[in-house]
């Protein structure tokens, strides 16, 4: 039951071709955003489509494939996990962001 623990799964179009770097000891990482839509109905009775966008950031070999399959406007499916990070600029303001560590993807 670990693997439940912290899971997400999203599948949405990337807003962006992904940005790769290499960094310390040839270790690869991605970067892209994700647009997930969702509908309801209004009280009016009209649909409604609401969009999300979603920061993913990709690993080593997972960083590789990313590189290779993702492009901006084609379907995907990841799978990873919700991490934040914060940090203090240089005026002493806090900030925070949330993105998805992705462990699995499949191009669909």
């Amino acid at each position: 039951m670990t693997t439940i623990r912290n899971s997400v799964q999203l599948i949405g179009r990337p807003g962006m071709d992904p940005e790769v770097k290499t960094i310390a000891n040839d270790r690869k990482m991605a970067r892209f955003t994700l647009a997930t839509n969702d509908f309801y109905v209004n009280n009016k009775g009209e649909r409604v489509e609401e969009t999300q966008w979603h920061n993913l950031v990709a690993w080593g070999k997972t960083a590789e494939i990313v590189e290779k399959l993702v492009k901006k406007g084609k379907e995907i499916v990841i799978e990873g996990k919700l991490t934040t990070n914060t940090w203090e600029d240089k005026e002493g303001v806090k900030h925070s962001n949330v993105e998805v560590v992705i462990n699995e993807i499949l191009s669909l």
